[in-house]
């Protein structure tokens, strides 16, 4: 039977890796991330399985192959965290290319939602029964423009759904997609002309820090910010001096740039020493989650079933549809 080292684990990966692996595999699951702290403790096992959080970079790389470590799988879709230069002919990378993007652009709509309509502080108030509305306005998101950035699956899931309130789609990607009814626009145009721009696209060496301080600078003053891709895409420091200067009118977020230690974790009794975060976090314009879009019963089913395929393709010898490609 093959071994799979399975990190990071929490309660509901096991539901559903349990139910689907129907005893084929041994999965020893191990709560802590993968990096070069952990990466020793993968010896005598023929799979790994990571996930976004997890550092896997080139001593990583290494040493899972000297670990005899026959291949390693993503249980997400992105993998921007792995070194793919350090694994390309030495160490096979699968990945789940999509789960469920009802999960992740419904999450992006009902962030927007509750950072313009302040829903947070609502319930808040009215849990100490303080029914007092001032301070709660919102503005119609019917008849805006949101600029969609990315338009695989995800973000035309989000497209219909924003169509679906009644707003103007604009778009940008450099791989547009065909007959999907929005216009694509040069980037710099869609920063000029949306009242909310939602990221739905990969993080990769051309996207880091899209979001920066030049671009702020083109945005309409009083526009939304929606992330629900990777953190790293907007430079968090540039954000919140476009929330101080009120360009931003509000930002929804489910990532952050330097969220690896502590998001999926309760660091409730912790001082946490991330004064950019702190400083998100406590602006009441800001509403963040901890990278949770994801977290849904399909989802999580779906990533179990194909990330349990990825192993079984390439076990038996088949060609690994999921494989990423340098």
């Amino acid at each position: 039977m093959k071994r799979i080292a399975f990190f990071d684990t929490k309660p509901y990966d096991k539901i559903w890796f349990d139910e689907y692996n129907n005893g084929r595999y041994e999965i020893v699951y191990f709560e802590g991330k993968l990096n070069r702290y952990t990466v020793g403790i993968t010896a005598g096992f023929d799979g790994v399985c990571g996930f976004v959080n997890d550092d896997i970079n080139a001593d990583v790389i290494n040493s899972l192959v000297e670990n005899n470590v026959k291949i390693l799988a993503m249980r997400s879709a992105g993998y921007s965290n792995v070194d793919l230069k350090a694994a390309k002919g030495r160490l096979p990378v699968v990945r789940v290319p999509a789960y469920s993007p009802y999960a992740v652009a419904e999450h992006a709509m009902g962030l927007l939602l509750t950072v313009n309509r302040k829903l947070a502080r609502a319930v808040t108030r009215t849990r100490d029964f303080n029914f007092s509305i001032a301070g709660l306005m919102g503005v119609d998101l019917h008849g805006k423009t949101v600029g969609v950035i990315g338009t695989g699956t995800i973000g035309r899931v989000f497209i219909d759904i924003c169509k679906g309130f009644g707003m103007k789609v604009i778009a940008y990607d450099p791989y547009p997609a065909q007959n999907i009814g929005v216009d694509y626009v040069p980037l710099t145009e869609l920063f000029k002309q949306s009242d909310v721009i939602s990221l739905h696209c990969p993080l990769t060496e051309s996207s880091y820090h899209l979001l920066n301080k030049e671009a702020f600078e083109l945005m309409k003053k009083g526009v939304f910010i929606v992330n629900t891709s990777r953190g790293a895409l907007v430079d968090s420091d540039a954000l919140l001096d476009a929330l101080k200067s009120e360009k931003v009118r509000g930002a929804a977020l489910d990532v952050y740039e330097e969220e690896t230690d502590l998001f999926f974790e309760d660091m409730s009794g912790t001082i946490i020493k991330d004064d950019t975060l702190s400083l998100l976090i406590s602006n009441p314009n800001v509403v963040l989650t901890s990278h949770q879009a994801f977290l849904t019963e399909e989802a999580l089913e779906a990533i179990a079933k194909i990330t349990l395929k990825n192993f079984d393709d390439f076990f038996a010898g088949n060609p690994l549809e999921n494989e990423v490609k340098r």
